[in-house]
């Protein structure tokens, strides 16, 4: 459970990349699992997508205004996708953002380079 958690999380940093910019990162590891918990499920075994991981998914989106919130969040999602390991279906991650109404200018995957996220 606890993996599936830092996956979720990695997918959700991901997208908080495209919000605003701002100086100071505010994002911790610990609020991005918080808001991408209910997505765990979806992301391991596919299904339906709960309301409350599309909720946890827009709310992790408006809190990276900085970009050093959006590279954080990333990190802390790669964290959690690296923990999940083979559990974790890439192309459901990869489609989370769109399925949540969540637009991201960059794509999810493991390949990211959170450092080039503006």
């Amino acid at each position: 459970m606890e993996g599936l958690l830092k996956l979720s999380t990695i997918v959700i940093v991901c997208m908080l990349v495209s919000a605003p910019m701002s100086s100071e990162a505010a994002i911790s590891c610990g609020a991005v699992a918080s808001n991408l918990g209910q997505c765990i499920n979806y992301l391991t075994r596919g299904g339906f997508i709960p309301r409350g991981c599309c909720s946890g998914v827009q709310r992790l989106h408006s809190m990276a205004r900085t970009t050093r919130d959006r590279q954080q969040a990333c990190r802390c999602i790669q964290g959690a996708a690296r923990a999940l390991g083979s559990r974790l279906n890439p192309g459901r991650a990869a489609r989370l953002p769109g399925a949540c109404r969540v637009r991201i200018s960059y794509p999810i995957s493991a390949r990211t380079n959170c450092n080039n996220i503006r």
